[in-house]
């Protein structure tokens, strides 16, 4: 059973639609001993950095999340979820996240061409960097969808995936049993839902 953290700032409807098309057995929970019985966590979020990480923190969920995957749980963030997954990010301020992958979130602003839009939103092409549980049965060039306007700064030996808007950014990251897509799996059609049926599966190899 996957577990996916309801708190507060997540897109559930669209990921609902794509676990029931996968067919896989799913939760969305706030209950701390379901997410400790299950065998992988998903972290959505959309919005603010500082609003979700205070939400985690406030509600003892983050905590939870931590401990979970220093026990070995597979964990995939998504979107504002994988920024979480961070040391701190510099969205508004500087604020702290999870510190489960070295790096820190930095916005597009004052990196790309000022006639490119902030955020960029659309699909975007995936250029695969390393072997990953995620991509198995990809060969890169897939086309996923994205909706933001900061990104991770990390070393690239995390970064399981690029893509590019006028400068290259990691599209998704990996770090032992941490797995996080900056895009939406569940809205890229057919390459997310393998994604997330890859993540299903992330135990098996992990």
């Amino acid at each position: 059973m996957i577990a996916i953290v309801d708190y507060g700032v997540g897109n559930l409807f669209s990921l609902r639609s794509s676990f029931k098309a996968i067919g896989a057995d799913a939760v969305f929970t706030s209950d701390e001993k379901i997410i400790r019985s299950a065998e992988k966590i998903l972290l959505p979020g959309v919005g603010a950095f500082e609003d979700a990480a205070n939400k985690l923190r406030n509600t003892g969920l983050g905590e939870v999340v931590v401990s979970e995957v220093k026990n070995g749980k597979p964990l995939l963030g998504i979107c504002l979820g994988m920024q979480l997954l961070f040391e701190k990010s510099y969205e508004f301020g500087c604020h702290n996240g999870l510190g489960l992958i070295p790096g820190n979130i930095v916005s597009f602003e004052g990196k790309i061409e000022p006639s490119l839009k902030i955020p960029e939103i659309g699909w975007n092409e995936l250029r695969l960097n390393k072997d990953s549980q995620l991509y198995k049965g990809f060969s890169g060039g897939e086309f996923v969808y994205f909706v933001h306007s900061y990104f991770a700064d990390c070393d690239n030996k995390y970064v399981s995936a690029f893509s590019e808007y006028d400068i290259e950014f990691p599209a998704s990251v990996e770090y032992e049993n941490v797995f996080g897509c900056q895009f939406h799996p569940e809205k890229s059609g057919k390459a997310g839902l393998r994604i997330l049926e890859n993540f299903c599966k992330a135990g098996e190899l992990l």
